[in-house]
């Protein structure tokens, strides 16, 4: 009886002790809440912010640009790309040109052409 009362009280123990360590709160601090960014973590986090609603390249260029001090170039990728910059806006404009010279054919197909492949500026004939 003394051995199945100790194997009992061996178990129990066990038993006790597992369930505390498993159930017993962590005391250590979560990392992210006690870590401090450094100065070029800090300003990597402020330009990021500062382009947030970018996306792609012109988020890259504009994180870029501001982590190299440039306030101007970060602005600058914005205003130029504006809607007449766009494949579907310039061949929008270059249908409308087109319609108001009345260009059918291939005189149409060749100004479409030449108004889509010239620069943005050039583009409005």
């Amino acid at each position: 009886m003394t051995m199945r009362f100790s194997l009992l009280a061996a178990s129990a123990v066990l038993a006790f002790a597992t369930t505390a360590a498993f159930a017993s709160p962590q005391t250590t601090p979560a990392p992210a809440a006690t870590k401090t960014l450094s100065s070029s973590q800090q300003h990597m986090a402020d330009c990021s912010h500062a382009a947030k609603g970018k996306t792609g390249a012109d988020y890259k260029s504009a994180v870029s640009a501001c982590m190299k001090g440039d306030s101007t170039a970060a602005a600058a990728p914005a205003a130029a790309t504006g809607a007449k910059d766009t494949p579907q806006e310039r061949m929008k404009s270059c249908n409308v040109d087109a319609k108001t010279k009345a260009l059918t054919g291939a005189a149409r197909k060749t100004f479409m052409s030449t108004c889509l492949k010239a620069d943005a500026p050039a583009a409005a004939h």
